[in-house]
């Protein structure tokens, strides 16, 4: 139990270092915002409480925001993300459920779950951060354009993250 929560606070600091000091520089053409710290949101354990959950979405958010100056946009979005993900877990849940210990990795629920997950957390967190940060529906399709090609890219860099991580620890206890 130690080692996993070590493991997710070591992951925690890597990827929000990776995000603030790296990924926050990076911006092509204003469409393109890579956006990695879902990741680690993404990775928590299936058993963490909703509560729990949304106190972390909040203080990852929150870091992201007071290095980025959007004054509680990241925040949102991750607090809407995390309210929601126990309901998209329930949602592309195995028949049987989930087995305690379950890891929400590609090595432990297989590919094609692992890419709606993070293909639909990905959208909605960056649907709701585009959205709050134009705060109009004027410009629809500009800022809809945008959160699809975020969201592509958020999502390749997580699938890159995670063939880079876990494939190699498939049988992992």
């Amino acid at each position: 139990m130690n080692n996993i929560i070590i493991e997710n606070i070591a992951r925690f600091v890597f990827i929000l270092l990776l995000q603030v000091v790296v990924l926050n520089n990076i911006q092509v053409s204003g469409y393109f915002n890579p956006f990695l710290y879902l990741y680690a949101l993404l990775l928590l354990p299936i058993e963490t409480p909703r509560g729990l959950l949304l106190v972390i979405g909040f203080f990852t958010g929150l870091i992201v925001d007071i290095f980025t100056g959007t004054l509680g946009m990241h925040t949102a979005a991750s607090v809407l993300l995390c309210y929601l993900r126990p309901s998209l877990l329930k949602f592309f849940a195995p028949r049987d459920g989930y087995e305690f210990g379950t890891r929400p990795v590609i090595a432990d629920l297989g590919f094609i779950w692992f890419i709606s997950y993070a293909g639909i957390s990905t959208f909605i967190h960056h649907f709701s951060l585009f959205f709050l940060e134009v705060f109009r529906f004027s410009d629809f399709f500009k800022t809809f354009f945008k959160v699809f090609l975020s969201s592509s890219l958020t999502l390749l860099l997580i699938l890159l993250a995670q063939f880079l991580t876990y494939s190699e620890r498939k049988n992992r206890p």
